[in-house]
């Protein structure tokens, strides 16, 4: 059963939605619950609708008050459930949102949400409900195991390396994390290019004694001479086969072993256009390798200007190569953001690292409608929100700003790292709205939160040193 999309939606169902997420906006929580969960009867496939869902009883729960004397009655409703998979999946995911309504992170119902998600042929939805119980839990081990396996089943190499490596960061002893994760990693790489239709990797070049010259080469660390004497002959080889990807893509390899980054970049690409863009691996390391390169520019420029005051003669030139070398870097990753998008039209999650990507690049009215939409990404909409404000407000549309901002401020309750952000942008619109009072409250908050945060100190204090001399 393929995922659903909003355009998807019949004109009734689209009614629904739109006054859900208007009712989420006013923050009326409980009836924008109530639509959603009627979409989700008639279309349970509609994964942005249960994101949105999600995010929004959350949102609720954090916000309502806790009593001692509630009995949880959610592992009979989840057993119900569990029972009803075999006969009705759809059905018992109905019956599982129930349970999910007031215990959003609940782990056995998320648990039995995957198993019923894939009976009733919607592994996304799976996907979704283990991400769940990540969001309260990062370091969660068996979590992301399930999470690792079903990207697995799903063909999804490259995000299933990113859970294993995960796991890694957690345990590095996790045998079978390190095993499936090199598996993963493997199978990534592998496309349409020749590599899944041959027998085996040697099967790929002609000459086996090549090929073993490449494996051996592969698991040695080379240093100085010899890999000086390395790239030499595998060029050698490359001039008699420059079609060779493989050949390419290790002298790729070799120079960025040396450390000879625009080298490698030129060879990686070189390999990259032999496989007409097919091999995901290849394009990703060309782009990795030029944001290697843009940091240790800016890294560069950074020490030098930490390193000498504005008057120095060289000062001036550097902020502005400074500038370009960011621009750069963010351009690439605009690009690479876009690219995709191409691949992945619907994925909200894309669009707010497009969105903000072309925030960081300077382009605000072009962030505008991507980071909208990425609103509607229960996981994304807060981060969405904040940088919206930063474009209404470098747009000069300060009431927009103001109005983004106090809504995001509201739905945080805790004064965590995006709390502050958001209220420290909030506090800088109203500045700009000559509303010193306000901006003031907003500087206040967070520094009764985090002292050392940003400029608030010297705002928060300076205010203070202010009434006293007019007093």
């Amino acid at each position: 059963m393929a995922i659903k999309t909003e355009k998807e939606l019949s004109e009734t169902q689209r009614s629904h939605w739109l006054k859900a997420v208007a009712a989420i906006e006013l923050r009326n929580f409980g009836y924008a619950i109530s639509l959603l969960q009627g979409i989700l009867k008639q279309e349970p496939q509609f994964l942005t609708a249960r994101q949105l869902l999600r995010r929004t009883e959350v949102t609720k729960s954090k916000s309502a008050k806790k009593s001692f004397f509630n009995i949880s009655t959610a592992p009979i409703a989840v057993m119900k459930a569990q029972r009803e998979i075999k006969k009705d999946p759809k059905r018992a995911m109905e019956m599982l949102e129930k349970i999910l309504e007031e215990e959003p992170y609940n782990r056995q119902a998320n648990f039995v949400l995957k198993e019923a998600a894939i009976a009733a042929g919607c592994p996304e939805i799976g996907v979704f409900a283990l991400r769940t119980l990540l969001e309260e839990n990062p370091r969660d081990v068996k979590v992301l195991h399930e999470l690792g396996r079903l990207h697995h089943e799903l063909g999804e190499n490259e995000r299933a390396v990113e859970i294993y490596n995960q796991i890694t960061e957690v345990n590095p002893l996790d045998a079978e994390a390190l095993r499936l994760g090199k598996d993963a990693s493997a199978r990534a790489s592998m496309t349409t290019g020749g590599w899944t239709q041959a027998v085996s990797y040697r099967d790929l070049i002609k000459d086996k004694e090549m090929a073993v010259s490449l494996e051996q080469q592969s698991r040695m660390r080379l240093t100085g001479e010899s890999l000086d004497q390395q790239i030499a002959e595998t060029y050698i080889l490359h001039q008699a086969e420059p079609a060779n990807v493989d050949l390419a893509r290790r002298l790729g390899a070799l120079n960025e072993q040396k450390d000879d980054i625009e080298a490698a970049i030129g060879w990686y690409q070189y390999a990259a256009d032999l496989t007409k863009g097919a091999d995901a691996g290849l394009i990703r390391k060309v782009s990795d390798l030029k944001m290697k390169g843009f940091d240790r520019e800016i890294a560069a420029h950074e020490e030098f200007l930490a390193a000498h005051d504005p008057g120095h003669e060289l000062y001036a030139k550097k902020s502005e190569e400074l500038k370009v070398s960011k621009k750069k870097r963010a351009e690439i990753l605009v690009e690479d953001a876009r690219k995709r998008m191409v691949r992945n039209p619907t994925d909200l999650q894309l669009r707010f690292e497009l969105g903000e990507h072309l925030v960081n690049a300077g382009h605000f009215r072009q962030a505008l409608p991507e980071l909208q939409r990425a609103r509607q990404n229960p996981n994304a909409r807060l981060k969405a929100m904040n940088l919206l404000g930063r474009c209404y407000s470098e747009l000069g549309m300060l009431d927009l700003a103001m109005k983004q901002l106090e809504e995001a401020s509201r739905e945080i309750l805790p004064m965590d790292a995006m709390k502050k952000e958001i209220v420290y942008n909030l506090g800088l619109v109203y500045e700009r709205m000559g509303d010193g009072e306000k901006s003031l409250n907003c500087m206040k908050q967070i520094y009764e939160a985090d002292y050392g945060y940003k400029d608030v100190a010297a705002r928060v204090e300076s205010s203070y040193k202010q009434n006293i001399s007019q007093a």
